[in-house]
């Protein structure tokens, strides 16, 4: 399988990667190209500036979520019709889980993938040493391939000059220059990017400018030669219809919460529950009841504490989750999700399914979790160990005693009932599939097409 890919990465956080990332998907896409985009490690929000700049779903590629075994199918399932692949790395090219030696690092996933790595260094302050910087990094890892060096927030014609000077030695080609521009910030807030899903309108304005300057300053046809130079990728694609095994009869409802509150989903939950046999609707809690003829539901990640007045202004809703999960309907809540059913979110009320509170905090807790199924529910058995991801600025106080869901390092984590599973932990089911085939299984039962 030979896929035109390249992964885009930095020696560090906050050298560009994302904007350049985007900038190339858009700029090659109104270039006529197909692109597939896809981010390094578990992020949520850049997936949602690529489906804006590719006008296809964004997808991730993380090594200790899914496994590493699961990033070459992955990938391959995801590039299907395109004709580039476009990989925005996470933080800087070898940095991975701590204490792992890169595990799930970009440069980790460069090798599972066999491509070509493009490096965006922030020329910004510095000169001849950008020089220095590039030479380390190829040299630092031989396995990585460094085909070329693209310099962002480049002052002058005289600054470009002497950070080219500087490269040239190192034998790494320069594929791009890109000046200063302020058109291409997005807003940010206290977990970075905001979500295009909020304010799409802005997020296309920004992909609009960094596609524009990536086309003022890189060599879009040098790029696409080195995406061409990657070779073959010996895989087979994902197949979420391989994953589960659907019923013969019958499509329960699996309603899926999105909209600006709960935009923070992996492509592949979708298409994992469609394959187990369920009709998936989207709604948005801010304004939508429940679709009709609901019979599990899914709850995943966003930013409820910046919404907490609206999302509790849906009085109708708030109820009506509140009685059908009370009947018995089926829940799979993460994070955001975690917060809604909670009594009160910053003093404003939510469901109130669980005994709990939750505000925010000013501390960000942040980073993969081993975790152990605590409980044993209609989607979990417990002793499960699985590997998820934490991201949020919120502590829930419980008011009365609870059956975990899961047991951590720190200790227990979240709630568990029967038909209930509440935490903070995000997982992507690509691991896991048996969990959204059990999810659908219990809709299947609520809806009675079942015992």
């Amino acid at each position: 399988m030979v896929i035109p890919r390249v992964v885009v990465a930095a020696p560090s956080s906050g050298a560009g990667k994302t904007t350049v990332a985007v900038g190339l998907m858009a700029a090659l896409r109104r270039a006529g190209h197909v692109v597939a985009g896809f981010k390094v490690g578990p992020d949520y929000i850049d997936p949602g500036f690529h489906a804006v700049a590719t006008g296809r779903p964004g997808r991730n590629l993380d090594a200790m979520l899914s496994g590493e075994e699961r990033v070459a199918p992955l990938f391959a399932h995801g590039a299907q019709g395109a004709d580039v692949a476009v990989v925005e790395g996470v933080m800087g090219l070898y940095d991975g889980a701590l204490g792992t030696e890169g595990f799930s690092s970009t440069a980790h996933v460069a090798k599972l993938l066999r491509a070509p790595v493009v490096l965006v260094v922030d020329a910004a302050a510095a000169g001849r040493s950008v020089g220095a910087v590039v030479q380390g990094f190829v040299a630092f890892d031989t396995e990585v391939r460094i085909v070329g060096v693209i310099l962002n927030k480049v002052g002058s014609d005289r600054h470009e000059a002497e950070v080219r000077a500087g490269v040239a030695p190192t034998g790494v080609p320069v594929l791009g220059v890109l000046r200063r521009d302020t058109r291409v910030t997005v807003p940010s807030r206290h977990l970075g990017l905001v979500p295009a899903d909020e304010q799409r309108e802005q997020a296309e304005l920004a992909v609009d400018a960094a596609a524009e300057l990536v086309r003022q300053g890189v060599d879009l046809e040098a790029f696409v030669a080195a995406a061409r130079g990657a070779g073959e990728l010996v895989t087979t694609a994902w197949d979420a219809d391989a994953e589960v095994t659907p019923a013969e009869e019958g499509r329960p409802v699996v309603a899926v919460a999105g909209g600006p509150v709960f935009s923070f989903h992996y492509t592949e939950t979708t298409e994992l529950l469609t394959a187990a046999g369920a009709d998936v609707v989207r709604f948005d809690p801010l304004r939508d009841p429940l679709p009709e003829a609901t019979s599990a539901l899914c709850l995943g990640g966003g930013f409820p504490e910046l919404h907490a007045e609206a999302l509790s202004a849906n009085e109708p809703l708030r109820r009506q989750v509140a009685s059908e999960i009370a009947a018995g309907l089926p829940v799979i809540a993460e994070c955001a999700g975690l917060l809604y059913l909670c009594r009160e979110l910053d003093g404003h009320p939510m469901t109130g399914v669980l005994p709990a509170a939750a505000r925010m905090t000013g501390s960000l807790t942040l980073g993969y979790r081993t975790a152990i199924a605590a409980t044993t529910t209609a989607f979990f058995d417990e002793g499960r160990r699985v590997r998820g991801h934490e991201f949020h600025r919120t502590a829930v106080t419980l008011d009365d005693a609870v059956d975990p869901a899961w047991y951590l390092p720190a200790g227990t984590e979240g709630v568990a009932r029967p038909r209930v599973h509440a935490s903070y932990l995000h997982l992507h089911w690509t691991a896991s599939p048996d969990v959204p085939a059990r999810l659908v299984a219990a809709a299947r039962v609520h809806a009675g097409l079942e015992k």
